[in-house]
């Protein structure tokens, strides 16, 4: 019996000689297991003990190469197969590598050492598939919804119930969202709780792809198809075939290359850049955008046509001052991520500094938190996070404050309470920086519209 660690090899051969012949060979390797057999059936019968490779007689008497390795494949065993066959006939070795075998090797003179060299590299190959494998299974766990999107509000509760009907179907996917709410992390979190989730996931932010460039980005070109186009580029939806491509910032994308996507939807086939064949795909799309894609085609910068056919499913995510206590489920967990990659003693959150969080409005939303929140990490000392070490990027909310559309009451309250933020709550700090009364700013504080923002 094969040991854990071998690499277990059925040969497969009804001519005795031969059969011992290549058991020899392979067991050369103390690395390799062999159980040979001088027929089909036997073989067939034995799939449950799943070996790692198989040699395949082509021509054997109850069962030609071809329904043998059929029948292997449809046994769902993840065994390598290697032909040996007395026979050069090139037709045959093609139509078995387009069934799925590894090698086709004759049988002459060479056949030890092609067949060696044959089942080192099927090895190598198999070890580098079992690791992709695993690492999709690490990556589908990380992404797994419940756990990579943290939170219990309202507003997130009903992301979960969009992103569970998005993952059991394969309707198109749109997300819109503030920058930083974490919308390629819902991408992810659909296409891996998706039946695709062992297949690629390929994200393409079109937002930094100049737009000379985007076309062979998206589709590929063909060698020489352009000034520096040296050899033939795959392009991304072909590197995203029977998976998910993600087109982050697709208002960003030039109204010339959209009328090219367009066609890419409906025939479901791309076109490299210089060629003229015809490449079919079964790509599950998903986009995101800040923007208001209705408004961009109210505005003549989006096609009409295209929008109705990236809308499929709409998920809005909601800002992270929309998500109240979330700020701190998602502190928390920033905080135990932070420390277990950096290897740090666990660092403890105050309930001062859960309050000052909360206060803060996260323009840049969870991408904001988290700088603020690393960077706390980073400068606490007896590995608890006060006030003092949370440090809020107030020039940059303060420079995005226009962005929002808000009455001019509103504006002086948000003002007020983001020097308050950066200042720690000095109202004299405040007056002076601002260059307005204390009164006027303790007036405000006492306003209801100023309570109303703190809620």
């Amino acid at each position: 019996m094969a040991s854990k660690d071998t690499y277990e090899i059925f040969v497969v051969e009804d001519d005795k000689w031969y059969n011992n012949f290549l058991q020899y060979v392979i067991s050369l390797n103390p690395e390799y297991s062999v159980r040979t057999f001088f027929n089909a059936k036997d073989c067939l019968d034995n799939l449950h003990l799943k070996p790692k490779l198989i040699t395949v007689d082509y021509s054997m008497p109850d069962m030609n190469g071809t329904e043998l390795i059929r029948k292997i494949k449809d046994a769902s065993v993840d065994s390598q197969i290697i032909v040996i066959s007395g026979q050069e006939d090139v037709s045959t070795a093609v139509e078995l590598l387009k069934l799925g075998v590894f090698d086709y090797i004759l049988k002459d003179e060479d056949t030890k050492n092609r067949l060696l060299n044959s089942i080192q590299n099927a090895r190598s190959n198999q070890v580098l598939r079992e690791e992709i494998l695993d690492l999709r299974e690490e990556v589908a766990k990380k992404y797994d919804f419940s756990n990579s999107i943290i939170g219990n509000s309202d507003a997130i509760k009903k992301t979960y119930s969009l992103i569970e009907k998005a993952a059991g179907s394969k309707i198109t996917v749109s997300v819109t969202g503030e920058t930083g709410t974490g919308k390629e992390l819902v991408a992810k979190a659909i296409h891996y709780n998706s039946d695709r989730k062992k297949l690629p996931f390929v994200a393409v932010n079109v937002a930094a792809i100049p737009k000379e460039l985007i076309e062979s980005e998206l589709f590929g070109h063909e060698k020489g198809a352009f000034t520096g186009a040296d050899a033939r580029r795959i392009g991304k939806f072909e590197q995203a075939n029977k998976g998910t491509i993600f087109l982050d910032e697709i208002g960003e994308m030039d109204i010339n290359i959209q009328a090219k996507l367009l066609r890419v939807l409906q025939e479901k086939e791309v076109t490299r850049v210089g060629g003229n064949q015809t490449i079919p795909i079964d790509v599950r799309i998903i986009v995101a955008t800040h923007k208001d894609l209705n408004e961009e085609v109210q505005g003549s910068r989006f096609r009409e046509d295209l929008y109705y056919r990236l809308l499929g499913l709409p998920i809005s995510l909601p800002p992270l001052r929309d998500r109240g206590n979330d700020i701190i489920l998602i502190t928390k967990h920033i905080i135990d991520e932070f420390c277990k990659e950096n290897t740090i003693k666990k660092v403890n959150l105050s309930s001062e500094a859960q309050k000052k969080l909360l206060g803060y409005n996260f323009l840049g939303n969870v991408r904001e938190l988290k700088a603020i929140v690393e960077l706390a990490c980073v400068m606490c000392d007896n590995s608890v996070i006060e006030p003092e070490n949370i440090t809020f990027n107030s020039g940059k909310s303060l420079n995005n404050l226009l962005m929002q559309e808000m009455s001019l009451d509103d504006y002086t309250n948000l003002i007020i309470k983001t020097y308050l933020d950066k200042y720690d709550d000095n109202v004299i700090s405040v007056a002076k920086k601002l260059n307005i009364g204390k009164s006027t700013i303790y007036r405000i504080l006492k306003s209801e519209s100023y309570q109303n923002l703190t809620k």
